[in-house]
């Protein structure tokens, strides 16, 4: 389904109040409301989303297919496919993601970079070029 079907039917839920020391591995789906001390990682070729409520926070970095962020992360963040900025996110690190959307609040102290796949790059650069030999035939 849809980014925002799956992120309410996240299979697992780190409530609010509840901290954990240690790496969190999503295979399917997380909702955090409280806090981790640790990294929050995708398992290897599985499409883990993250959600990150306002209340939650994450010191660590985030490594995940999906995310959907509208609390605070320490940490840096690379999403293989898409992520979310709601308003209430405030992010302190590098992000590297494909796909990113933005809502006006939210706030990012790091840098931005978007992961661009090969091949589309070299299609890309390919097309824009223009032999100057074959300009100076016509």
């Amino acid at each position: 389904g849809s980014l925002a079907q799956r992120s309410e039917e996240a299979d697992v839920v780190i409530a609010a109040g509840v901290e954990i020391a240690g790496d969190v591995v999503v295979t399917d789906g997380v909702r955090i409301d409280g806090q981790v001390v640790g990294n929050v990682l995708s398992k290897p070729d599985t499409r883990g989303l993250l959600v990150l409520s306002e209340l939650g926070r994450i010191e660590g970095n985030v490594s995940v297919h999906d995310a959907v962020i509208n609390g605070t992360i320490c940490g840096d963040l690379e999403v293989e496919n898409f992520i979310e900025l709601q308003a209430n996110a405030r992010i302190t690190g590098a992000i590297r993601y494909r796909t990113l959307q933005m809502t006006c609040g939210a706030r990012v102290e790091g840098s931005m970079v978007c992961i661009v796949d090969r091949v589309e790059a070299r299609v890309a650069t390919a097309s824009n070029v223009v032999s100057l030999s074959k300009v100076a035939e016509t």
